[in-house]
């Protein structure tokens, strides 16, 4: 029988990015797991997981729990760095179009 610790050892992200999915999607940890490994094998998904981090972020925040924003701003960081596709993607996106020259 797999334990939750196995599971998260499997799907490619570490305890506190599983934790953040399942506090940012009000699931179970367990249920976490598999959308988590879902969306890291997914074009958009590891923008995805960025984009529910940034969201837990902004309503720590927002609620002025300055520990849980701090704490997930390392999650964050963490995450971008171990999963670097998703900071590409996202310079990508945010690529200026070239200006014309007159």
């Amino acid at each position: 029988m797999l334990t939750l610790e196995d599971c998260i050892g499997l799907c490619g992200l570490s305890e506190d990015e599983i934790l953040a999915i399942a506090g940012h999607e009000h699931i179970p940890e367990i249920a976490a797991v598999e959308l988590g490994n879902y969306l890291v094998t997914t074009p958009d998904g590891e923008v995805c997981i960025r984009g529910m981090i940034r969201d837990d972020i902004t309503d720590a925040t927002a609620r002025g729990n300055r520990e849980r924003a701090l704490a997930l701003k390392l999650v964050l960081r963490s995450y971008i760095l171990n999963h670097p596709g998703c900071d590409e993607r996202c310079r990508g996106e945010m690529r200026l179009p070239e200006r014309r020259q007159f």
